[in-house]
Protein backbone atom coordinates (compact mmCIF):
# COMPACT_ATOMS: atom_id res chain seq x y z
CA UNK A 1 0.00 0.00 0.00
CA UNK A 2 2.76 2.79 0.98
CA UNK A 3 2.81 5.21 3.00
CA UNK A 4 0.60 8.27 2.53
CA UNK A 5 3.48 10.28 4.29
CA UNK A 6 7.09 10.55 4.73
CA UNK A 7 8.51 11.73 7.99
CA UNK A 8 8.85 15.47 6.84
CA UNK A 9 5.43 15.69 5.23
CA UNK A 10 3.91 14.08 8.28
CA UNK A 11 5.56 16.90 10.81
CA UNK A 12 4.47 19.49 8.31
CA UNK A 13 0.94 18.17 8.45
CA UNK A 14 0.72 18.35 12.37
CA UNK A 15 1.95 21.39 12.79
CA UNK A 16 -0.99 22.58 10.63
CA UNK A 17 -3.78 20.48 12.08
CA UNK A 18 -1.96 21.26 16.01
CA UNK A 19 0.21 23.83 15.81
CA UNK A 20 -0.26 24.40 19.05
CA UNK A 21 1.70 21.24 20.66
CA UNK A 22 3.37 19.88 17.42
CA UNK A 23 6.42 21.52 18.27
CA UNK A 24 6.62 18.96 21.36
CA UNK A 25 6.99 16.13 19.46
CA UNK A 26 9.60 14.99 17.02
CA UNK A 27 9.45 12.25 13.57
CA UNK A 28 12.64 10.39 13.80
CA UNK A 29 11.63 7.38 12.15
CA UNK A 30 8.29 6.49 10.13
CA UNK A 31 8.16 3.43 7.77
CA UNK A 32 6.16 0.36 6.79
CA UNK A 33 6.99 -1.10 10.24
CA UNK A 34 5.86 2.00 12.53
CA UNK A 35 6.82 5.05 13.94
CA UNK A 36 9.50 6.28 16.59
CA UNK A 37 8.48 9.60 17.64
CA UNK A 38 9.78 11.76 20.87
CA UNK A 39 8.38 14.01 23.11
CA UNK A 40 11.35 17.24 24.03
CA UNK A 41 10.54 17.57 27.39
CA UNK A 42 9.95 20.82 28.88
CA UNK A 43 9.09 22.55 32.62
CA UNK A 44 5.78 22.26 31.81
CA UNK A 45 5.64 18.79 30.92
CA UNK A 46 7.30 17.70 34.40
CA UNK A 47 5.04 16.88 37.91
CA UNK A 48 6.45 17.92 41.42
CA UNK A 49 9.21 15.69 41.97
CA UNK A 50 10.69 16.51 38.70
CA UNK A 51 8.85 13.25 36.41
CA UNK A 52 7.81 13.78 33.63
CA UNK A 53 3.45 13.92 34.08
CA UNK A 54 0.86 10.93 33.44
CA UNK A 55 -0.88 13.81 31.01
CA UNK A 56 2.48 14.15 29.06
CA UNK A 57 3.22 10.49 28.56
CA UNK A 58 -0.39 9.68 27.43
CA UNK A 59 -0.37 12.77 24.87
CA UNK A 60 2.94 11.46 23.29
CA UNK A 61 1.16 7.81 23.23
CA UNK A 62 -2.16 9.70 21.10
CA UNK A 63 -0.24 11.50 19.37
CA UNK A 64 2.12 8.15 17.49
CA UNK A 65 -0.75 6.37 16.98
CA UNK A 66 -2.92 9.26 15.33
CA UNK A 67 0.66 9.54 13.15
CA UNK A 68 0.70 6.09 12.40
CA UNK A 69 -2.91 6.22 11.06
CA UNK A 70 -2.05 9.65 9.38
CA UNK A 71 0.99 7.92 7.64
CA UNK A 72 -1.95 5.32 6.12
CA UNK A 73 -4.87 7.26 5.34
CA UNK A 74 -3.09 10.59 4.53
CA UNK A 75 -4.96 13.71 5.66
CA UNK A 76 -7.55 12.34 7.86
CA UNK A 77 -7.69 15.10 10.55
CA UNK A 78 -10.52 14.20 11.91
CA UNK A 79 -9.68 10.80 13.30
CA UNK A 80 -10.59 10.66 16.81
CA UNK A 81 -9.68 8.38 19.44
CA UNK A 82 -12.38 5.79 20.90
CA UNK A 83 -10.41 3.93 23.32
CA UNK A 84 -7.08 4.34 25.39
CA UNK A 85 -5.14 1.34 27.86
CA UNK A 86 -2.19 2.99 29.29
CA UNK A 87 0.20 1.03 31.67
CA UNK A 88 2.76 2.57 33.53
CA UNK A 89 5.98 0.57 34.61
CA UNK A 90 8.56 3.17 35.92
CA UNK A 91 9.44 6.79 36.40
CA UNK A 92 10.94 8.17 33.12
CA UNK A 93 13.87 10.08 33.86
CA UNK A 94 12.80 14.26 34.58
CA UNK A 95 14.28 16.45 31.81
CA UNK A 96 15.16 13.65 29.65
CA UNK A 97 13.54 13.34 25.84
CA UNK A 98 10.34 10.43 25.92
CA UNK A 99 10.52 7.92 23.21
CA UNK A 100 8.04 6.35 21.76
CA UNK A 101 7.85 3.29 19.64
CA UNK A 102 4.54 2.24 18.06
CA UNK A 103 2.79 0.29 15.55
CA UNK A 104 -0.55 -0.63 13.90
CA UNK A 105 -1.71 -3.84 14.90
CA UNK A 106 -4.82 -3.09 12.61
CA UNK A 107 -5.84 -0.84 10.24
CA UNK A 108 -9.75 -1.21 9.22
CA UNK A 109 -12.35 0.83 7.35
CA UNK A 110 -13.71 2.51 10.64
CA UNK A 111 -10.85 1.36 13.23
CA UNK A 112 -7.88 1.70 13.58
CA UNK A 113 -5.50 -0.32 16.54
CA UNK A 114 -2.04 0.85 17.93
CA UNK A 115 0.59 0.02 20.42
CA UNK A 116 2.83 1.95 21.99
CA UNK A 117 6.34 1.71 24.07
CA UNK A 118 7.40 4.65 26.06
CA UNK A 119 11.16 4.47 26.92
CA UNK A 120 13.43 7.02 28.66
CA UNK A 121 15.66 8.31 25.76
CA UNK A 122 18.86 6.05 26.49
CA UNK A 123 17.40 3.37 28.78
CA UNK A 124 15.92 -0.05 26.80
CA UNK A 125 13.37 -0.51 29.50
CA UNK A 126 9.65 1.07 28.94
CA UNK A 127 8.63 3.53 31.38
CA UNK A 128 4.83 2.65 29.63
CA UNK A 129 2.83 0.78 27.23
CA UNK A 130 -0.46 2.13 25.45
CA UNK A 131 -2.93 0.58 23.23
CA UNK A 132 -4.99 2.82 21.81
CA UNK A 133 -8.21 2.75 19.20
CA UNK A 134 -9.08 5.37 16.59
CA UNK A 135 -12.53 5.67 14.73
CA UNK A 136 -11.80 6.70 11.04
CA UNK A 137 -14.21 9.44 9.54
CA UNK A 138 -16.15 7.23 7.17
CA UNK A 139 -15.46 8.72 3.15
CA UNK A 140 -17.67 11.37 1.88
Amino acid sequence: MGLAFDAAGLGAYLQEVFAEVANDFVIDRLDEDGITMRLLVDERHLRPGGTISGPSMFGLADVTVYALVLSQLGRKALAVTTNASFDFMRKPVGGTPLVAEGKLLKLGRQLAVGDVLLFSEGDPRPVARSTMTYAIPPER
